[in-house]
């Protein structure tokens, strides 16, 4: 009874803080920053480093704090080096002072999101698409937010909206997987992982996310075997200490600590 006790307790607390540390700090995150790295000129770009992001478009911003795209730059290189109510505080004055900006909307959802106010990223992503015209990246933040409000099965219906425009989107089916993580239902969560995983887009964090299912039914050795496959032997010995780290605590990681990175944290423009 106590290890179904602990192991309820790893299910909540790992899934959760997952979700909200959006791999921030020392983690890798997917940030809403536009450029081609096959681009010499985007090389030379501040956007190739977010850091730098910061400066450049913190400095354009405060010159003039009514420049929309200043300040949708800003906010998003606010984001990805985890600068996370700065990016809620200055993007939720460019909302205020271009209401129907949809592309700030979005990414003022994203932040919202990324700060753990959940019930607020809902409803102001819901200005950032229409019925008639909805994005599915948006579609997915919104589940995300209703999965971290308790509101599983409507957060699972947002996900099939988005599958019903990118079929086998494996961030989407990240997402659902890690939706039925929430609600304890591991192998659901591993089925739409697995199909996840199968597709030839899924990045390194779909991967992570299937070996962190498997591995919280007890197929440890199987975990491993999913998270290192095919990755350089530091970074896939990283991945299996991470892994071993997780599983290993009693009840998981604390909220606000760096996670596994996962899909359910994409939100690409």
């Amino acid at each position: 009874m106590r290890q179904q006790s602990s192991l309820a307790r790893l299910l909540s607390s790992a899934a959760v803080t997952a979700m909200l540390a959006a791999g921030l700090g020392g983690c890798q995150t997917m940030s809403d920053i536009t450029g081609s790295i096959t681009s010499s000129k985007a090389e030379a770009s501040p956007d190739a480093d977010p850091r730098r992001a910061v400066e450049v478009y913190g400095e354009r911003y405060r010159g003039n704090p009514k420049d929309a795209d200043a300040a949708l730059r800003y906010g998003q290189a606010l984001r990805a080096t985890g600068q996370r109510s700065q990016a809620v505080a200055v993007l939720e004055q460019a909302t205020i002072a271009h209401p129907g900006n949809k592309a700030l909307l979005a990414a003022y959802g994203r932040a919202l999101a990324d700060n753990g106010n959940f019930k607020q990223a809902f409803e102001v992503l819901g200005r950032a698409h229409t019925p008639d015209n909805p994005d599915w990246r948006i579609l997915s933040v919104q589940g995300t937010a209703l999965d971290q409000l308790g509101r599983h099965d409507e957060a699972r219906r947002y996900y099939a909206s988005a599958l019903k425009i990118v079929p086998e989107e494996p961030s989407v089916l990240s997402n659902l997987g890690m939706s039925y993580v929430l609600s304890k239902d591991l192998p659901k969560a591993e089925e739409n992982l697995r199909r996840a995983y199968g597709n030839a887009a899924a990045d390194t964090r779909v991967r992570q996310n299937l070996g962190l299912v498997v591995g919280l039914q007890g197929r440890f050795a199987e975990a491993e075997t999913i998270v290192k496959a095919d990755l350089p032997p530091e970074e896939a010995a990283a991945n299996v200490a991470y892994l071993k780290q997780v599983l290993s605590r009693k009840d998981g990681p604390r909220s606000g600590s760096c996670t596994i990175p996962v899909a359910s944290l994409n939100r690409p423009d």
